[in-house]
């Protein structure tokens, strides 16, 4: 193994697909959307979502936390707290200075702002809760992580829209390459399914509204595909030197090989169509890792089910593969998390090249005409795979793409 790869030895998972790394991976192979009705939306336009389901974070993390801190923290916090047992580390045992946090944020969710904002229009300043701005605050998910499990070395926070979880893992990778850590906790989260979220992006018509079906309302690369889902979660990965994981006898899930990053200078909310930005971003990430598309066997793809979106990655992977290598969507079961995406579809990208098994997009059934991919449809797919991109892409133009080979 090249000492420009990093081992990850840890993985949490906190998605509507379920709580922790195998509930989600066992409701992504179910192959089935997991879009609903959400109370939270009553009497919008756009009125479902995909929530965790059963998420109690007072029972999981206790009431204090729970009462002074926003959602997205509690999903990071139960995501990192799972990555940092899966790698058999805790705060005990290891030298926190020389632990880093990385965590990519988006949009934060911002759940509780309208009781606050109703307080100070009412004229009841003294009524606004203490808590409000530091529970919102986007780099507070690091913060708490970094607290909570005593990890004392950088903690930063990366805000690149929908490609912010990615830009995290890699910026968590770069981190280990410098020396400026031994161990990263790096990942993304995001709770998107909130009123003024659902409002904004229905204005942008960027929401499916698929009203009467909303288990079927995200469908990447389908034909009849007319928008995401919002939905939310958390992932994190924890990252260390191979040298230093084998010295603590755990064995890698996978290796980070490399890591690209780019901008399309094109459009605030629109990609590039011809897939310009994605593919420096692709070819930066294989350039990093220094493979070539002959070692990709995988992709788990950005596919958001919005048209612009979906065919653009379509026509970036047209061009780099004369032969596509089987691609997923994992947005077709669990929505769109803004920021945490990145992230999940990392964690999803580790465990697929563990078990050799990519989990299907749910809800494809008719692949959108000019697109010439492999989709994974239906069930899962048996396949031997030694290396996978995880691509991520955001509002902004902002791109980021992962490479991932098998330990």
């Amino acid at each position: 193994m090249s000492e420009r790869e990093v081992a990850v030895t840890g993985v949490g998972m906190v998605t509507p697909a379920g709580i922790g790394r195998e509930a989600t991976w066992e409701g992504l192979c179910a192959g089935v959307g997991l879009g609903a009705t959400d109370e939270d939306l009553a009497g919008l336009p756009v009125d479902f979502s995909c929530k965790v389901p059963g998420f109690d974070a007072g029972a999981l993390l206790g009431r204090r936390i729970t009462w002074r801190t926003d959602r997205f923290i509690h999903l990071s916090m139960v995501a990192a707290r799972e990555a940092v047992a899966d790698a058999a580390l805790s705060g005990a045992d290891w030298d926190g200075a020389r632990v880093a946090v990385v965590i990519g944020v988006a949009s934060n969710g911002g759940d509780r702002w309208p009781q606050e904002y109703a307080h100070l229009a009412a004229g009841r300043v003294e009524a606004v809760a203490p808590t409000a701005l530091l529970r919102s605050l986007p780099n507070m998910a690091a913060g708490e992580v970094s607290t909570d499990l005593g990890a004392l070395g950088p903690c930063l926070t990366t805000s690149t829209a929908c490609a912010s979880g990615a830009t995290a893992i890699g910026t968590a990778r770069d981190l280990l390459r410098a020396g400026a850590c031994d161990i990263a906790i790096a990942g993304g989260a995001d709770c998107a399914r909130v009123p003024m979220g659902s409002a904004t992006f229905y204005k942008m018509q960027a929401l499916s509204r698929r009203r009467h079906d909303p288990a079927g309302a995200s469908r990447p690369f389908d034909a009849d595909r007319d928008g995401f889902v919002l939905s939310e979660g958390a992932a994190m990965l924890v990252l260390e030197r191979e040298r230093h994981a084998r010295a603590r006898g755990v064995r890698a899930r996978a290796f980070l090989s490399g890591y690209g990053a780019s901008s399309d200078g094109y459009h605030a909310t629109r990609p590039d169509p011809d897939g310009s930005g994605g593919l420096r971003a692709l070819t930066a990430a294989l350039a990093d890792a220094r493979a070539d598309v002959s070692q990709v066997h995988h992709v788990n793809a950005h596919g958001t089910s919005t048209p612009l979106n979906d065919r653009a990655e379509a026509t970036l992977l047209g061009k780099v593969f004369r032969t596509p290598p089987p691609v997923t969507s994992v947005k077709g079961a669990i929505g769109h998390s803004l920021g945490a995406s990145g992230a999940i579809e990392a964690a999803c990208t580790v465990l697929t090249l563990e078990r050799q098994l990519i989990p299907p997009t749910a809800n494809h059934d008719r692949l959108d005409e000019g697109m010439d991919l492999d989709v994974v449809t239906k069930t899962p797919r048996r396949h031997r795979m030694d290396g996978a991109l995880s691509n991520a892409f955001g509002f902004g133009g902002q791109n980021a793409v992962l490479f991932f080979r098998t330990a």
